[in-house]
C-alpha cells in the first residue's frame, strides 16, 4: 500500500472514530413505552416511602397510562396510607435492552413535582457501582435545577474545570468517598426541572456517551429558535457537533470510561422520601416530615406523574 493511500486510510478511520452522527435504532412513544419496558416491583434500594407495583396493578390503578404520544407514569394520590403498612404505590421501570455508547433523547412534557417527591430518568449497569450510573433527570421536593449525576466505583474523578454550562457539585465519581454523591452537575437553567418545567411545556434531555466522554443536554420547550431540528422532529440521525457546549461534561481525563461503565438499561422510576427527598425535606421549605406529609397527603401527588411524548436511541 502507498503512502497516499496508507494516509487516506487512516484519515477516513480517525473520522469515523470522531464522528458525531448517529443513526437512529430505537424509538418508544406511547404505548411502545410498556412494550419496551418492564415493571421492577422490588423494595426500593434508596429507601424510600414507597411500594413499587406490578404491570396489573399499575394498569388496575391507572398509574401507568398510554394514549396516542402519550405516556404517562404516576403515582397513587387517592389512598391516605397507614403509618404501619407500605409506602405509596408508584412505578418503577426498566428497559428490556441494554446500550453501551450512542445517544438517548428524552421528550417529556410534564415531570413529578412536589414536597417529598424523588422522580427519575436515568441509566445503570447490573453491578452497580462497578458498572457505573448516569442519572440524567434528576432531583427532590420540587428543588431545582435537574441535576445530572455520575456514580462509580473508585478510580473516576472529574476535572474542576471543563467545557460545561453546568455548576460542578463534587468531582469525584467513587460513590464510597462521598456517601454516594457522586459527581453532580447542577444545570443553571431554572426550566430544567420541578414545576417550572412544566409550566413551559417541559423539553428534551440528550445524553452521549461514548469511550471518551459523558454529554449531557437540555432544551426547554420554551427556547424557541435554540432546539436543534434533529431533537426537536426527532429525526432518523442526529449530529451532537450542531448541539453546542452541553449542560454536563463529564471527560474520560481521570476516569476510565470504557472500563467504568458498561451495559446500562434506562431507568425511569418515582419515589418518596429515601436516602435524598427524606434527608433534604427539613431544608426544601415543606412542611412536618417527609413520612407523615406522604402517608397523609394523598391528593398533594396528583400532579407527581410523568408525561413522555417519545425517547429515541441513536447509534
Amino acid at each position: 500500500m502507498t503512502a497516499f493511500f496508507k494516509a487516506l486510510l487512516l484519515a477516513h478511520t480517525a473520522s469515523l472514530a470522531f464522528a458525531a452522527t448517529y443513526w437512529q435504532t430505537d424509538s418508544h412513544t406511547g404505548s411502545g413505552f410498556l412494550k419496551a419496558f418492564r415493571f421492577e416491583a422490588i423494595s426500593d434500594p434508596t429507601h424510600g416511602r414507597v411500594k413499587y407495583v406490578d404491570s396489573a396493578t399499575a394498569a388496575a390503578q391507572n398509574l401507568t397510562f398510554a394514549s396516542g404520544n402519550h405516556f404517562v407514569l404516576r403515582a397513587d394520590s387517592k389512598t391516605t396510607l397507614s403509618a404501619s403498612g407500605p409506602g405509596r404505590n408508584s412505578v418503577r421501570l426498566l428497559s428490556n435492552k441494554q446500550y453501551r455508547n450512542g445517544v438517548m433523547v428524552f421528550n417529556i412534557r410534564h415531570m413529578p413535582v412536589g414536597c417529598g417527591t424523588w422522580p427519575a430518568v436515568w441509566t445503570v449497569g447490573s453491578n452497580w457501582p462497578n458498572q457505573g450510573e448516569i442519572d440524567i433527570l434528576e432531583g427532590v421536593n420540587n428543588q431545582g435545577p435537574n441535576t445530572v449525576t455520575l456514580h462509580t466505583s473508585s478510580g473516576c474523578s472529574m476535572p474542576a474545570s471543563r467545557a460545561q454550562t453546568g455548576t460542578a457539585l463534587l468531582n469525584n465519581c467513587d460513590v464510597a468517598a462521598s456517601n454516594n454523591a457522586g459527581c453532580g452537575v447542577r444545570m443553571t437553567d431554572t426550566r430544567s426541572y420541578g414545576s417550572i418545567f412544566n409550566n413551559k411545556g417541559g423539553g428534551w434531555f440528550a445524553v452521549e456517551r461514548t469511550d471518551s466522554f459523558i454529554k449531557v443536554w437540555f432544551w426547554s420547550r420554551a427556547a424557541t429558535g435554540m432546539i436543534p431540528t434533529d431533537v426537536l422532529n426527532g429525526a432518523t440521525s442526529v449530529n451532537t457537533n450542531n448541539w453546542g457546549t452541553p449542560r454536563a461534561y463529564f471527560p474520560n481525563t481521570n476516569c476510565p470510561i470504557s472500563s467504568k461503565f458498561g451495559l446500562h438499561n434506562i431507568v425511569i422510576n418515582l419515589t418518596f422520601c429515601g436516602d435524598w427527598a427524606g434527608n433534604a425535606y427539613g431544608s426544601s421549605g415543606c412542611p412536618g416530615t417527609c413520612i407523615d406529609y406522604v402517608n397523609n397527603n394523598p391528593s398533594a401527588f396528583t400532579n407527581a406523574y410523568f408525561d413522555f411524548a417519545w425517547l429515541k436511541i441513536y447509534q
